[in-house]
């Protein structure tokens, strides 16, 4: 059997339990005959035998009888809307909802969508002490929050806790529905891409000093809690690991963050700066909210390119725009202090980022532009496999001559390739790649 059937017999005796519990609750507290004297009275399903993906999640964590109740409660929505309709319900006194009842309105959704505020009603009743209780189930130290399982989301500062809107995380919905986990898509709630590449570390060009600094990085993706545990660093500093990789253009920092989740096995996520920087009051904050919440519980990396746009330095204080600025790296020094995983800033100028930030690197790093000798361990690598170079191509020449970088050859190569099927010929010649040299240099505004 799929796993996404038997996730579909799970979930469909889970639903029925829920409604009797509802049904239950309802009848208790509007004291109308019920079969009932408490909602804990009705065992939910039996999950012993059961292989599903949300059963075996649920026996993983131990959850109990709240905790399913508010997992199936957050699920309902979007596996079965209806049987929240009963929350629609007229208060006659006032003709309104009932408070009591929590939930909200989604812009498109017609159903009720739950809050915290609904799981209180459903659980506690109108039981003060139990009330006060369930709030530890939404606290951020809790599984359904460590584990990425369920957001409480608050819209707007100053309003009651409980009125959080509970939502279950993509990843958890596709889980416990299809059985498949799937990769985040990118998106205006999620203004980050995975980066990957074909590429291997033996096609990096990097020197001693780069690659000893990246063995540095490799050996705390691969061992950080022997080294924040077992060695007691935990103590004096935080988890996570940051680094800053700054240097020209096209030296190798987006692939070699690329590069180093590979080795670890971790994905890189590379954040869209103009997704996220906003010019409205808050909103930067919010958006990269958005990402650092989705990641917290992930083994990721997290690369900000072209850094500097988003953490530069900080200015005097002359206007409120200016203090807006500098709430927002604030809030950034804040969010990636904290950040379990790793981060990776990279930036074309060191100077401009901001000294708070630079405080707190493990790692700075120089990817400088690469001498002859790297150079030519470049072009072989571009042109090594399938293209065929013409006997008159030069290699070492183009190396000593012309300072490129690695993505400028790369560039290079793929325009000799271009020109050679534009003329029918069966080889790179060395003329097109000196006229893809002289376009190159062009972008930079220098001449051959």
């Amino acid at each position: 059997m799929k796993m996404r059937e038997k996730n579909t017999i799970s979930l469909d005796k889970e639903l029925t339990w829920f409604a009797r519990v509802l049904e239950t609750r309802i009848s208790l507290y509007f004291e109308q005959d019920c079969a009932f004297r408490s909602i804990y009275d009705i065992a939910p399903p039996d999950l012993e035998k059961d292989d599903s993906e949300y059963a075996m999640r649920v026996k993983e964590l131990e959850m109990g009888f709240d905790e399913r109740l508010v997992l199936i409660l957050a699920l309902i929505p979007h596996i079965r809307p209806q049987a929240l309709d009963t929350f629609f319900t007229q208060n006659k006194n006032f003709d309104r909802g009932f408070t009591e009842f929590g939930g909200w309105k989604g812009k498109t959704h017609g159903g009720f969508m739950p809050t915290c505020e609904t799981a209180a009603f459903i659980l506690a009743g109108t039981d003060l002490s139990k009330r006060f209780a369930l709030s530890a189930l939404f606290q951020k130290d809790h599984y359904f929050a460590t584990e990425g399982m369920i957001h409480v989301v608050h819209e707007e500062n100053g309003e009651p806790f409980f009125s959080g809107a509970l939502r279950i995380s993509t990843e958890y919905l596709n889980r416990f529905t299809s059985g498949i986990t799937q990769k985040p898509d990118y998106s205006v709630h999620f203004p980050a891409k995975l980066i990957c590449t074909q590429l291997t570390w033996d096609d990096v060009v990097l020197s001693p000093g780069v690659l000893e600094e990246l063995d540095n990085i490799k050996t705390w993706l691969a061992h950080s809690k022997t080294i924040l545990d077992t060695w007691g660093m935990g103590k004096v500093i935080k988890p996570g690991y940051r680094a800053l990789f700054y240097g020209p253009p096209g030296t190798g920092k987006t692939l070699t963050a690329t590069l180093l989740g590979a080795s670890a096995d971790v994905d890189v996520y590379r954040i869209d700066l103009s997704m996220v920087v906003s010019k409205y009051i808050g909103e930067t904050e919010k958006n990269l909210a958005n990402v650092f919440d989705q990641a917290e519980n992930k083994n990721w990396i997290l690369f900000f390119d072209e850094a500097d746009a988003l953490f530069g330095k900080r200015t005097q204080t002359s206007n409120s725009n200016d203090r807006y600025a500098n709430q927002e790296i604030s809030y950034l020094l804040q969010r990636v202090e904290d950040f379990p995983g790793a981060v990776i800033l990279a930036t074309n100028l060191n100077a401009n980022i901001d000294e708070a930030f630079a405080r707190r690197f493990q790692s700075a790093i120089y990817f400088p532009m690469p001498d002859a000798d790297q150079r030519l361990q470049l072009w072989k690598s571009v042109l090594k496999g399938k293209c065929r170079v013409a006997p008159d191509v030069r290699l070492a020449v183009l190396a000593e001559e012309y300072e490129l970088s690695a993505a400028a050859i790369t560039n290079v190569a793929c325009y000799g390739v271009i020109r050679a099927l534009q003329t029918r010929e069966q080889h790179i010649r060395q003329a097109d790649l000196l006229k893809g040299i002289a376009r190159e240099l062009m972008k930079e505004g220098k001449t051959v």
